[in-house]
């Protein structure tokens, strides 16, 4: 076993921990990533809590990893020691169903491997990047372009990918109408991929104290949710909207805001059910549908596109023992927009 630093946490309220966790050593097809930044997602905050299910602790959490390999098993192809590299939300899946063999391994039937708090096939309790060190199979190994710095590479293994892959899947492009529930995490990134996509982009706030933010980033509208006028305004406007926040919303209201066959996303995934009346979809053959991250084969293309197109998540670096503050504003909405951990920062006190 390789043995490396790590943060964790030991129960539901905290708080964040130095440790030392074990990674598996490595076999013919792993590699040996030095994580130098690891984003925070709320869903990092979710699973800790114990918002989505029972917990073994300690947890070590983040999937969104970015660094470097400092070491290869003896048949790996794809990576040397030295390439830059980055790791999301998943480490492993089946292989072998129709969706890893589509390129779709986010929706493997037989349940993909989380790259934090899930049993991998050792038979080993994963755990995520709040860490120095990490192992992982080839094939679940993505290259950050040499144009992207790395400290932003990071939250877009999740948060990017999150956002990229509904906006491909529902052609996002010139002549679309595209609104984003949310800027934070997952809606600013939404903003700026659709933008790029070339589609005429709105974002829907609770109120318009991001407004300048939403604008600079690409929005070509904003709008306040908790203005009644909103969904009166814009009833029947837009071919796409994207549902980025992880709370309970009124979401028929939302769906009312759908042109005719338009899809309402959801890729927040808030622990509370969010009901939908059959007759907010029937009138206009409107969907109501939800994505989660993407797989590797496309997790590869959104970095390849941000880099193109000179597209990265609005980041604040944070040390490892400031991860207990971070979490709490996360859930106060007080960033902007993403809390990135500089790992090297990990052992000190």
């Amino acid at each position: 076993m390789i043995r490396v630093h790590a943060r964790a946490t030991f129960s539901p309220e905290g708080p964040f921990e130095l440790t030392t966790i074990e990674r598996r050593e490595l076999q013919d097809h792993d590699v040996l990533i030095e994580i130098k930044y690891a984003g925070i997602c709320h869903s990092d905050i979710h699973t800790a809590r114990g918002d989505w299910g029972p917990v073994n602790y300690p947890l070590v959490p983040g999937h969104e990893i970015a660094g470097i390999v400092t070491q290869v098993g003896s048949a790996v192809t794809k990576f040397d020691v030295g390439d830059r590299v980055g790791v999301g939300c998943m480490v492993d899946s089946c292989r072998e169903c129709n969706n890893c063999n589509r390129g779709e391994e986010q929706y493997c039937s037989n349940g993909n491997t989380g790259t934090y708090g899930a049993i991998d096939r050792y038979g080993q309790y994963t755990q995520g990047g709040y860490s120095t060190h990490i192992v992982v199979t080839e094939d679940f190994v993505v290259r950050i372009p040499d144009e992207m710095e790395l400290d932003v590479a990071a939250p877009l293994l999740c948060a990017g990918i999150t956002t990229y892959s509904p906006l491909r899947h529902w052609r996002a492009a010139p002549g679309k109408k595209i609104a984003i529930i949310g800027l934070g995490g997952l809606g600013h990134m939404a903003v700026k991929l659709a933008h790029a996509m070339g589609a005429e982009v709105t974002v829907l706030s609770q109120s318009l104290k991001k407004k300048e933010d939403g604008l600079r980033l690409g929005a070509a509208h904003y709008y306040a949710t908790n203005d009644s006028d909103t969904f009166t305004k814009l009833a029947g406007s837009f071919d796409l909207i994207v549902n980025t926040v992880s709370a309970k919303i009124d979401i028929n209201a939302y769906l009312s805001l759908l042109a005719l066959d338009g899809t309402l996303v959801n890729v927040g995934a808030p622990s509370e059910p969010l009901p939908v009346q059959v007759f907010s979809l029937i009138p206009h053959r409107r969907s109501f549908a939800g994505s989660m991250i993407g797989g590797i084969r496309e997790t590869q293309e959104m970095l390849d596109f941000c880099a193109e197109h000179h597209i990265a998540p609005e980041i604040e670096i944070i040390p490892a023992n400031g991860i207990d503050e971070a979490w709490n504003r996360v859930l106060a909405s007080d960033v902007r927009y993403r809390f990135v951990i500089d790992i090297s920062t990990m052992n000190n006190a």
